[in-house]
């Protein structure tokens, strides 16, 4: 990227952002690629205090991410990946923002504090799973010098979901 990226805040997520985040992710624009619409407000109650968890136990998370005003605008992190299909094992990358704030160089911005952070509590590499069609997505991965490594198929949609890597 050739302009200056924005200040962001990564902050361990708190029970209201549970709130903050199932009202960012009601947008289906920014749902497309995560199954169309949000998932109930439980989840992101579930989804937050898990982050709570993994910052505690492993010094990372899904972080609510805010701008130099406090807003926020939605996650960016790491976690383990969650699933019994794919980077098994591996350590992911990943990012959702409200709609308003898509090319503003937040995500690019976020994702770079992030591979700071894990890199900082150990983590020598990382990945990111994205679909192929999320072009915005995998701009990102490009930006912070991740390459494509390996291409699953989703177990649900058959279609292609593309790992990124990066070594740290």
């Amino acid at each position: 990227m050739n302009r200056a990226l924005p200040d962001v805040r990564l902050r361990v997520p708190t029970d209201e952002d549970a709130f903050a985040w199932h009202r960012i992710f009601a947008d289906p624009e920014v749902m497309e690629f995560h199954g169309g619409k949000a998932a109930e407000l439980s989840v992101y109650e579930e989804l937050t205090a898990r982050q709570r968890r993994h910052d505690a136990e492993l010094g990372f998370c899904l972080w609510t991410l805010v701008d130099a005003e406090g807003e926020v605008l939605g996650f960016t992190g790491a976690q383990p990946w969650p699933r019994e299909w794919g980077p098994k094992g591996k350590i992911e990358i990943g990012w959702r923002l409200g709609r308003a704030h898509w090319g503003k160089g937040y995500v690019t911005a976020a994702a770079l504090t992030t591979l700071e952070r894990v890199r900082a509590a150990g983590v020598s590499d990382v990945v990111a799973m994205v679909r192929a069609g999320n072009e915005r997505s995998i701009a990102v991965t490009r930006r912070v010098g991740m390459e494509l490594a390996e291409v699953f198929t989703h177990p649900t949609t058959a279609e292609p979901a593309h790992c990124y890597r990066l070594a740290l």
